[in-house]
């Protein structure tokens, strides 16, 4: 996930990487979450465990192919923490947000396409109130956090520990974890399973920033030894 300018691939092909992941990511939740209530013979949580498995699994696998590449934030939030590090330059942290945003709106309309629903939709259904607004600065920060500790000690487990976090945060979290401002932009545009109503976009992307900021400085403290550490 880490990304340090310069690095080996040019900053165009960083950010049609970051775009093809979001697009992807996106077209699998709200695809599997069309699918998962389809098929769920009206049972909600039967759905939403189908949604939650296959965005977990897409996350694995796009983080593996895509890391080399771009790093694999497919996420504004994360790309803020890694800014925020210095991991990443501003300029191309804002490139890297703006190809998440338009690579999710992409990814929604490909699942719409693919199911034979309407390409361009606004969604009806209501999420928010204090409950939602701390899950998502929760999931965020559990996020940030999961990517930081990873890349600190186990490096390599970067793609496992999102696809499970993630996967739990559709669970135990009252949001289900949406935990990133591209997915919560681009879910607005789709009156499915997985739909959030425009109106309560600015509370779930404020309360996700929000995690994803504690996460970073947090961490950051927790990680940096000092001479008291040695006694």
């Amino acid at each position: 996930m880490k990304t340090i300018d310069p690095v080996p691939f040019s900053l165009s092909r960083r950010v049609a990487a970051e775009w093809l992941g979001t697009a992807l990511l996106l077209a699998t939740v709200v695809g599997s979450g069309i699918m998962g209530e389809r098929l769920s013979g009206g049972i909600p949580g039967l759905a939403l465990m189908a949604n939650a498995i296959a965005t977990g699994a897409i996350l694995i696998v796009l983080i593996l192919i895509l890391a080399p590449v771009s790093g694999a934030h497919f996420n504004p939030a994360v790309t803020l923490s890694f800014a925020i590090r210095r991991d990443i330059t501003w300029p191309h942290a804002a490139t890297y947000c703006v190809a998440q945003i338009i690579g999710g709106l992409a990814g929604v309309i490909l699942a719409h396409l693919m199911f034979s629903e309407p390409l361009i939709q606004v969604s009806t259904m209501v999420r928010g109130g204090i409950g939602q607004w701390t899950a998502e600065a929760v999931a965020a920060f559990g996020l940030v956090a999961s990517i930081l500790g990873c890349l600190r000690w186990r490096p390599e487990a970067i793609p496992y520990a999102v696809g499970l976090f993630i996967t739990a945060g559709y669970w135990f979290t009252s949001s289900t974890s949406f935990a990133n401002p591209a997915v919560t932009i681009a879910r607005s545009f789709t009156n499915t399973f997985s739909g959030i109503m425009p109106a309560a976009v600015p509370g779930f992307i404020t309360a996700q920033i929000i995690g994803a900021i504690t996460a970073t400085v947090f961490l950051g403290w927790l990680f940096t030894r000092t001479g008291e550490d040695q006694t």
